[in-house]
Parts: structure tokens; C-alpha cells; sequence
């Protein structure tokens, strides 16, 4: 055979690989003018199927009801401007929105991601300004055995054309089985950096987002307990120092700050209270609080006008319908007693990227001044 009939051939029989049209495209989710959302999922073998949103109590579910064409579907609403995150459960088999391109990684599992927008646009949306820009860097840390990480990166508008200018720092720390796009992906910190600084609101910074599972998310137990002390050697031996070479960051503890949810908060009260020597802000998002946090820093607590001469910025928040609200409740009720100078919002909210979003947009505009 020729190669011209050869190919000819080929061409006819691709249709024959391809995949069939699905029958009536499902549209999946679908967000009304009034905030109520439709979430469907095409599933004709499977006998029962169920919801679950971020917004929602833990361990609960909605039922999903079945049409002639095996699409599930479930209204649901309104609910209030965000980015939510949803899954399905088929037959107990949980995944992400087949037809839905937004999903929010993890270290173990997937969710799809869903953004109910406000007028005028919130904080954490993209607004028409100037925007910075996230670059994904990998590097091959030796704390770590030269393992690749990734590291997220966050540059000011301007941070391109302003060569001689340094720019202080935010390390911002991501939760338990996220990732280090978490920030980006579902908290919009971008947006939220650009919008604030549009409205000259906060100083200029640059913002590192490094992942945050320096022990693998998967291993034993009694493994993971080592995690909080090797990350924090990964960040200050490693991260740290990298990132000084790499980018226009501007040195000296005035210059840095470290903040994070749920882990990523514990492990910031770990770094910032233990290196007040690097560290001059501390915020901590649904924080969890280290266990050890008065026998840890025993020293540091006796010196309570130190730690307020070098603590600039200690900002705590955590909704009160988080399952870690109890744990920084306590917290506060210790810096109270030692008479730390710290700042405290209990909000509304339990442990979702809806409230840690406004907890940055808070945070960031008191830094570096």
C-alpha cells in the first residue's frame, strides 16, 4: 500500500477510536443569578449518588436525584459570594465534577471548585488592575535529600520592570493534605494582593507558597509527627536562603513575615515564636496551635516586652464554628495572661478557604510598615 492511501486509511478509521458524543452535554455547575447552584453528574449504572459542599456541616450529605438519562442533579442555596469546594459520592466511591475543568489539588484526593462571584467584585476576584504574577519553581532541597519540591511564587505588579527595587517577604503556608497551590488555586491570594494594593492598601511584597508536607502525607502516624520540625528546618535551610538568591527580596527580619491555615498556622506560630531573631509578623488562620506551644517556648514566654518589642504583627483568627476554635480560644486566653500584645478575630465560619481568604485580607494590609 501507499503511504498516500496508507494515511488515507488511517484518517477514515480515527473516527473509530474517537470517543462517542455524549448525548446531551451535562452542565455541571450551574450558577443562578440568584446564588442558588445545580450540580449534576451523568451516572445511569449507579444506584445512589450524593453531595457534599465545603459550606456544609462535616459527615453530612444531599441526596442527588436521578432523570431519564441517568444525570443526577441537586439545587442547592443561595449561598453567599465564594469559592466553594464540592465532591460526588457514587455508590460510596468519592470524586471530583467529571465536566467541571476547576479542581482543587490536594496531596491525597481531589475536589472541584465552584465560585459563586459578587457585585461588585469581592476581594479575592479577579478585579481589573494590575496583576502580579505566580511562578512555579522547583528546586531539590538538602534537608529534604535533594527530593524536588515545588515552590509557589507570588511578584507584585512592577516587580518586572523595577530592577533595582527589594521587596520584603510573606511566607504563607498552606493546610493538612493541600498543596503548595492551595493559596493560589482556591485562596486567590494573587487577587487578593492585587486588588489591595490597587486600592494602596498594603506595601508591596512577595509572597511564598512552599509545600508544606516535608514528611509524606501518606506515611505512618508516628512518621507525621516529625513533620512540623522537618518542614520548619526545610524552610529556614532551604527555602529561605533559595529564595533570597533567586529573587529581589529585601534581607533582615523587619522585612519578613510568616503566616498559614490550619497546619500551615501551627507551623507558623513553631517558626515565628522560635525565630523571633528572622521573623517580625506571625499570622495564624484556623490555627493548629502546637500541643507543646508553653513548654516549647518557655523562654521566649518569660519575656513577654520582647516578644512585644519584636513581634510587630501577631494576628490570630479562627471561625467559630471551626473544630479548632476551642484550641486558639486557649491560645489567646495564655497571650492574655502574659500580657503579649496580639490581635484576635473570631468570625464567623468553620474551616473553609471562605473565611481564610478574608483573614489575608486582613492580615497582609498590616505588614512591612
Amino acid at each position: 500500500m501507499s503511504r498516500a492511501r496508507l494515511l488515507a486509511a488511517l484518517l477514515l478509521a480515527c473516527p473509530l477510536f474517537s470517543q462517542a458524543p455524549v448525548r446531551g452535554n451535562v452542565v455541571s455547575p450551574e450558577v443562578h443569578s440568584d446564588g442558588r447552584v445545580t450540580f449534576r453528574i451523568r451516572a445511569p449504572k449507579a444506584s445512589e449518588v450524593t453531595f457534599f459542599g465545603d459550606w456544609m456541616p462535616v459527615n453530612t450529605k444531599e441526596k442527588m436525584t436521578r432523570d431519564g438519562e441517568g444525570v443526577w442533579s441537586v439545587t442547592l442555596g443561595p449561598l453567599p459570594p465564594s469559592i466553594y469546594l464540592y465532591t460526588f459520592t457514587l455508590d460510596g466511591v468519592t470524586i471530583a465534577d467529571p465536566v467541571n475543568p476547576r479542581v482543587k489539588l490536594r496531596s491525597q484526593t481531589s475536589a472541584s471548585l465552584v465560585e459563586v462571584p459578587a457585585s461588585p467584585p469581592a476581594l479575592w476576584q479577579a478585579r481589573n488592575v494590575p496583576h502580579g504574577s505566580v511562578e512555579i519553581n522547583w528546586h531539590h532541597p538538602a534537608v529534604l535529600g535533594g527530593e524536588p519540591r515545588w515552590v509557589w511564587v507570588y511578584t507584585p505588579p512592577g516587580y518586572e520592570r523595577e530592577r533595582s527595587r527589594r521587596y520584603p517577604v510573606l511566607y504563607l503556608l498552606h493546610g493538612s493534605n493541600d498543596t503548595a497551590g492551595g493559596w493560589t488555586l482556591a485562596g486567590h491570594a494573587n487577587f487578593i494582593l492585587d486588588n489591595l494594593l490597587a486600592e494602596k492598601r498594603a506595601v508591596p511584597m512577595i509572597v511564598v507558597m512552599p509545600y508544606g508536607h516535608a514528611v509524606p502525607y501518606d506515611a505512618p502516624r508516628e512518621k507525621q509527627a516529625e513533620n512540623a520540625a522537618l518542614f520548619e528546618e526545610y524552610l529556614l535551610k532551604d527555602v529561605l536562603p533559595w529564595m533570597e538568591a533567586k529573587y529581589r527580596v529585601a534581607r533582615g527580619r523587619e522585612n519578613r513575615a510568616v503566616a498559614g491555615l490550619s497546619m500551615g498556622g501551627g507551623q507558623s506560630i513553631r517558626i515565628g515564636f522560635g525565630r523571633l531573631d528572622l521573623f517580625s509578623a506571625l499570622g495564624a488562620f484556623s490555627a493548629a496551635v502546637p500541643a507543646d506551644f508553653d513548654s516549647r517556648f518557655q523562654e521566649v514566654l518569660r519575656d513577654a516586652e520582647g516578644v512585644n518589642r519584636k513581634l510587630k504583627v501577631l494576628w490570630i483568627g479562627c471561625g467559630r464554628d471551626d473544630f479548632l476554635f476551642e484550641r486558639n480560644r486557649k491560645l489567646i486566653e495564655r497571650l492574655e495572661a502574659l500580657r503579649i500584645r496580639h490581635t484576635f478575630r473570631a468570625t464567623e465560619g468553620a474551616h473553609t478557604y471562605t473565611v481564610w481568604r478574608q483573614y489575608l485580607g486582613e492580615f497582609a494590609p498590616l505588614l512591612f510598615h
